[in-house]
């Protein structure tokens, strides 16, 4: 079985910020990240939720948004306020949590057991 795939756009307008795309049930569900993946030195980041987009989606690149990752995405454990996820992309692989934190909100966690 195929995994899903996911992307990471860099938009640069109207103002600078980075959409994390997952494939699911036929579209890509989509979270704006003003400010990019967490990483090693940052292990939260505001994560807003926005329309799903179509699955051609997840190659477009335009003179505003370029592609800063990209691959495939697993499920590891899901409730209804949270997704514990790895994404595999271009440079290994990483696992997160997205948790609802009410509305359009969420939270993007780098979870502290990075084995999957």
């Amino acid at each position: 079985m195929t995994r899903p795939r996911f992307v990471l756009h860099d938009h640069r307008k109207p103002s600078p910020h980075f959409d994390l795309r997952l494939e699911e049930d036929g579209v890509l569900r989509s979270w704006a990240v003003p400010k990019g993946l967490p990483d090693d030195s940052a292990h939260d980041r505001l994560a807003i939720a926005v329309d799903d987009h179509e699955l051609d989606h997840v190659g477009f690149e335009d003179e505003h948004k370029s592609i800063a990752d990209d691959g495939t995405w697993e499920e590891h454990d899901r409730d209804d306020r949270r997704l514990v996820f790895s994404l595999h992309g271009r440079d290994g692989v990483r696992r997160y949590a997205l948790i609802h934190t009410g509305g359009t909100q969420w939270l993007l966690h780098l979870t502290k057991e990075q084995r999957v």
